[in-house]
């Protein structure tokens, strides 16, 4: 990657002027380098939530589904954004799948094993680095699938995905709006499933950013359809809000596709006729909808806790 770019410039100005002198002050100059792959990619997720901004707010405030006098719960969630996009998600995404892949890298040669990569499974993907990431994307994309299905299933695991569902005043910003121990989850399960397919460190972050800046758009508060083949080709504002809606009697959950509709559509959970419902979660105490970012965490804490006891 070239120096001259203004990542590149941003990333290397915080690393000389604040990471570097505190991992002097802290004894940790053997994170140097790692140092600077996470500042870089805290660099990449800041200007991904300045793209999103650009793109989603003028469709919210073209063609809004909904309008709210008060938009306080709102602004929780754009909390909730930038403790993920440009503190936590480039600090685990990049330094945390880092240490893990060459410690399980590592282990594998010591015992004799060569480390899993998709290319040594597909020769054919050798010299085609596009391919291979469109792949990662879909592997990916169907292993979330399946984690947020499940999510839905067991009731100690909905009761803290409940704090993404509570929000009654779902936007671009809504994403993000997640327990830190479900966000802990998914980590596991999403990092797990890329030390299988051996995802590339520098990709990972690459892969997730992409992700969540089509996740990103999929909660706008816009009415936007792709249209009957665009639907079914990736995940629509229209499509991903059917998820959220507020199911009246008799109505099951649908649309888990985070980016691709794909496995809604094969597994039987896909729903194209839902048209702009109203979201949120009547069964979520207020304080998961409305309530500050400590009490949405407590909250959801304390509903798992609850749904545990009750077996």
């Amino acid at each position: 990657m070239s120096p001259t770019l203004p990542f590149d410039l941003a990333a290397g100005w915080l690393h000389q002027t604040i990471v570097l002198p505190l991992l002097y002050r802290l004894d940790l100059m053997q994170w140097e380098e790692v140092g600077f792959g996470w500042v870089l990619f805290a660099v990449y997720g800041a200007a991904q939530v300045a793209v999103t901004y650009a793109i989603c707010l003028p469709l919210e405030r073209w063609r809004p589904v909904e309008r709210w006098p008060d938009r306080k719960a709102v602004g929780v969630d754009v909390l909730y954004t930038l403790l993920s996009r440009v503190g936590v998600l480039p600090l685990v995404t990049f330094v945390l799948f880092y240490q893990l892949q060459v410690a399980l890298n590592g282990w594998l040669t010591d015992h004799g094993f060569i480390p899993p990569t998709l290319e040594r499974l597909f020769p054919f993907l050798l010299g085609r680095p596009m391919l291979t990431f469109l792949i990662y994307v879909v592997i990916l994309d169907f292993s979330e699938y399946w984690r947020h299905r499940l999510s839905h299933v067991f009731d100690w695991w909905y009761a803290l995905h409940a704090v993404h569902h509570a929000q009654r005043q779902m936007t671009f910003w809504s994403d993000d709006r997640n327990h830190l121990l479900d966000d802990t989850i998914g980590f596991v399960w999403f990092t797990g499933v890329a030390l299988l397919i051996g995802i590339p460190p520098m990709q990972f972050p690459l892969l997730v950013l992409l992700l969540r800046l089509i996740e990103s758009l999929s909660h706008a508060n816009a009415r936007l359809s792709f249209g009957w083949l665009g639907e079914r080709l990736i995940v629509s504002p229209r499509f991903h809000r059917a998820h959220h809606g507020v199911l009246a009697a008799g109505q099951c959950s649908v649309n888990y596709g985070a980016v691709l509709p794909w496995w809604d559509m094969l597994f039987g959970t896909a729903d194209f006729s839902r048209h702009y419902m109203p979201t949120g979660d009547p069964t979520a105490e207020e304080a998961l909808a409305t309530g500050s970012y400590a009490a949405q965490q407590w909250g959801g804490l304390r509903r798992m806790l609850r749904a545990l006891a009750h077996g």
